[in-house]
């Protein structure tokens, strides 16, 4: 199964949630991790409630094998349809379920799963047995047992 750090996160939220080298940090632990990302002023900007660091398209192409990118503005998701390159994106706010740019559905804490769901767990949920989830997103990826 699939374990995506939520912000970058692996044992826990962190004022360090979206900063590149947190990013980066739980890329070489071993996970794929979810980022918020906005388009402003022709720029990408990561963090969650708003824009924090600056990122580049170099960063993200690095590491888009990994990366799962939440669009936080129209401006955003727009840029990423545009590219047609093999990015994993998504929008969603407090959506049950949406498509992601790959097929995969990103699934809101508590509703119903399929083999192709990535499951958002809040807090230190524990994974439903048995889970049949593509792939778990959480803050607390490292303390997931398989």
């Amino acid at each position: 199964m699939l374990k995506i750090a939520h912000r970058g996160n692996l044992k826990g939220p962190s004022p360090r949630e979206n900063h590149p080298l947190y990013i980066e940090e739980a890329i070489y632990a071993g996970f794929d991790v979810e980022v918020d990302i906005r388009l402003i002023d022709n720029q990408l900007w990561l963090g969650h409630d708003e824009p924090q660091y600056f990122t580049s398209k170099t960063f993200l192409d690095r590491y888009k094998d990994s990366l799962w990118i939440h669009c936080k503005n129209l401006a955003a998701l727009e840029y990423f349809v545009n590219l047609k390159e093999n990015y994993k994106y998504f929008w969603h706010e407090e959506d049950s379920y949406t498509l992601t740019s790959n097929g995969l559905i990103w699934t809101y804490p508590g509703k119903p799963i399929t083999d192709k769901s990535i499951l958002v767990l809040k807090d230190q949920e524990a994974v439903p047995s048995p889970c049949v989830a593509f792939g778990i997103c959480s803050d607390y990826v490292k303390t997931i047992q398989d």
